[in-house]
């Protein structure tokens, strides 16, 4: 799973560094590569909600998270290809990357279900 946040943004919410176009040819040559399992874009962060529950079951809903970081969890993508070495080239590749973003690199759990 690539998972990619976006280092600063713009006023308009865009992720510096990149732009659409860079978006579609970076999802075009996935797709065209054959690795393209799932992806997502997310919503704005002030969307967000975070639940936690206590040890003793109770529920705490908060606005956010409001990261004390700049980066925030923008997207993902789930790619299927052969190792790590394949995975790290498809996350340098990721528009996300670039202009103080990140793209982390996670292998999905197989629990052999």
């Amino acid at each position: 799973m690539l998972l990619i946040n976006a280092g600063s943004v713009t006023e308009d919410g865009a992720a510096e560094g990149c732009d659409v176009q860079d978006w579609v040819n970076y999802d075009k040559a996935v797709q065209d590569a054959g690795i393209y399992v799932s992806g997502e874009s997310l919503a704005d962060l002030v969307t967000a909600t975070t639940v936690r529950v206590a040890a003793d079951g109770t529920r705490t809903v908060v606005d956010g998270p409001f990261a004390e970081t700049r980066e925030v969890l923008g997207g993902f993508y789930v790619i299927d290809v052969p190792d790590l070495d394949a995975a790290l080239e498809w996350a340098a590749r990721c528009p996300g990357a670039l202009g103080g973003g990140s793209v982390v690199v996670r292998p999905v759990a197989d629990f052999g279900a």
